[in-house]
């Protein structure tokens, strides 16, 4: 079971805080470092001192990281167009010596686009789709030929399909809970499905959907990663489970339902109940990313447990 650091820079972390904390991933031996891809805070928080852009973000942990990967859950596919978003990530795996990872997604909170002036379409899944053909079509173009699409929300012609990162095929992320439009991308283009905040039942259900949209387009179910997007809230005891639990603004026992919560060998135990139905990789939404110490007794308490 591969253990990811998955954090939320929109409610209130500077660059600062997140190099700490990707540093902190690095040298604590967990597998890889994502954020989400959000302008505005969510809930009754402020966000300060404000938003950081994924991207950028993650090329300047590409050059001060050696091993993690790197990644977004998700990249919101109506703020970037495709052929830019294309360069972007190459250029970000370069930077990282071939560690990047792209979760590409719809998009879907309205409010972040009118603080900001982003248009927020209407249709956002049949662009979606476009956006996945073209980027990872980009990334697949040989050297020296040009690539050519032409859709309802896109048209490329005569690209030179450049950069070309540094891994010969970036691993793209899917996610969600949609029962027929999301398996049947996630078989068409993703290496990776990621399902976001779900029950074990709920999981194992949309598992089962994706890994027979796999086979139904010839693809081998196997062939995909399966990973879950959990809240996380560890301590030693009680004491500490509940302090950390108020201290990001949760009920405990909301907490242990929904999320990844308790003592070590309790969450270890419900870690393990996940990969009972096929999860492979579990992402650790780290909400208090003050909170290192935090991330140590995950690491040596759950992390080794796990191996």
């Amino acid at each position: 079971m591969d253990l990811r650091i998955f954090t939320e820079p929109q409610q209130g972390a500077t660059y600062d805080t997140l190099l700490a904390v990707a540093k902190a991933t690095e040298d604590l031996g967990f597998d890889a470092f994502f954020r989400s891809d959000h302008y505005l805070s969510m809930g009754s928080g402020d966000g300060l001192p404000g938003p950081t852009d994924a991207w950028i973000t993650l090329a300047g942990l590409a050059r001060e990281t050696k091993r993690i990967r790197l990644g977004t859950l998700m990249t919101a596919g109506t703020f970037r167009l495709p052929g830019v978003l294309a360069i972007q990530v190459a250029q970000v795996d370069q930077m990282s010596g071939g560690r990047v990872e792209l979760g590409l997604g719809a998009g879907w909170f309205e409010q972040e686009h009118t603080a900001y002036g982003i248009p927020f379409p209407k249709e956002k899944f049949a662009r979606l789709e476009e956006q996945l053909a073209i980027v990872t079509g980009l990334w697949a173009t040989e050297p020296g030929d040009t690539f050519d699409f032409h859709g309802t929300h896109y048209d490329l012609t005569d690209s030179p399909a450049l950069p070309k990162p540094t891994q010969a095929k970036i691993p793209v992320l899917i996610g969600g809970h949609g029962a027929s439009r999301t398996p049947r991308l996630t078989a068409r283009f993703a290496d990776e499905f990621n399902m976001p905040f779900a029950s074990i039942e709920d999981s194992e259900r949309q598992f089962g959907r994706v890994r027979a949209a796999a086979e139904a387009a010839g693809r081998k179910a196997d062939d995909l990663t399966y990973s879950n997007a959990l809240v996380v809230c560890v301590g030693k005891d009680d004491q500490e489970v509940a302090r950390r639990a108020a201290v990001i603004g949760r009920e405990v026992d909301e907490l242990k339902e929904n999320g990844l919560a308790g003592t070590p060998s309790e969450v270890v135990d419900k870690i393990g109940r996940y990969a009972g139905i096929g999860a492979e990789r579990i992402y650790l939404q780290v909400l208090d990313l003050a909170d290192l110490d935090h991330l140590e007794l995950i690491s040596a308490q759950v992390q080794t447990q796990l191996s």
